[in-house]
């Protein structure tokens, strides 16, 4: 054989080769990288909606938590302005109380004090009585006793 005729035949062999790959090979390997180019750039945008996502969601959770330190200290600084005003109130009934206990001591002392003085005067009486009676019985001068019972009644005052 020749070899023009030979390099013809597989220049022809080539070239229907090269048809029936560009015709029947070619298209579904070109639509198989194409799809795959379009899962990749899918991925990619989803990765990125994912991440501005994620940012998003770190801003909320960081707002929430300011919030939620912010609503804390709020109900700790109500908290502390509700004991504060208890132990005032507290401090006050006790003062209240206090004050009420020394005026009932105050008042039953002078109630006592008084007892006690009607009684000093009751037995101061019974022995002016008793003097007054002695010295009767000894002599009897009625200046010398005018002035006695007159001193007396001075000092019972």
């Amino acid at each position: 054989m020749n070899l023009n005729a030979t390099l013809i035949a597989q220049v022809v062999v080539f070239l229907i080769f090269v048809l029936f790959t560009k015709k029947f090979v070619w298209p579904p390997i070109v639509k198989a990288l194409d799809e795959r180019a379009d899962k990749i750039k899918e991925g990619l945008t989803a990765a990125d909606k994912a991440k501005t996502d994620l940012v998003l969601a770190e801003k909320r959770v960081g707002e929430e938590l300011r919030k939620a330190r912010e609503s804390a200290a709020n109900v700790r600084g109500s908290a502390e302005k509700q004991a504060a005003g208890i132990v005032e109130e507290a401090r006050a009934e006790a003062a209240k109380i206090v004050a009420d206990a020394r005026k009932a001591a105050e008042s039953e002392a002078q109630t006592v004090l008084q007892r006690v003085k009607e009684d000093l005067r009751g037995q101061v009486a019974a022995l002016a009585v008793a003097g007054a009676e002695q010295i009767l019985r000894r002599e009897i001068d009625a200046k010398a006793h005018a002035e006695l019972l007159a001193n007396l009644k001075q000092e019972l005052n």
